[in-house]
């Protein structure tokens, strides 16, 4: 399974496939692929804000349907227990999906390069 970040959401849901990296398309396409529910919050901050114009929802169910994306039910309490280890990062949204990548142990799918500094299991 491999977990994406909140921009990786916004490029799929635009099409926008080929902006990725390379690794990033291969992971997509061998591995289950999970969101946080930190990315799904940040994506509805972001259509509130007028920076994205679907609702989290839209981008959700779309995604779902056309690439099986599934919403990570980890308790939150568990979530929270790795992000409080995440001193790193002051952004919230960033904290709660690295933490929810390493409870899981798994990939996270990011650009991000402070994440890369931080989390040996992202990828792009």
């Amino acid at each position: 399974m491999i977990y994406l970040d909140t921009h990786v959401l916004v490029r799929l849901y635009l099409g926008e496939a080929d902006k990725l990296g390379a690794a990033a398309r291969s992971a997509i396409e061998k591995h289950d692929l999970l969101a946080s529910p930190a990315a799904i919050l940040e994506l509805e901050m972001l259509h509130a804000i007028g920076r994205l114009k679907p609702t989290a929802s839209r981008v959700v169910n779309a995604l779902s349907q056309d690439l099986g994306l599934r919403i990570c039910d980890l308790p939150f309490r568990t979530v929270v227990d790795h992000a409080l280890k995440e001193r790193w990062v002051r952004d919230p949204f960033d904290r709660l999906i690295a933490a929810n990548a390493r409870a899981n142990d798994a990939m996270l799918l990011t650009k991000d390069e402070r994440i890369h500094q931080h989390y040996p299991r992202a990828v792009w």
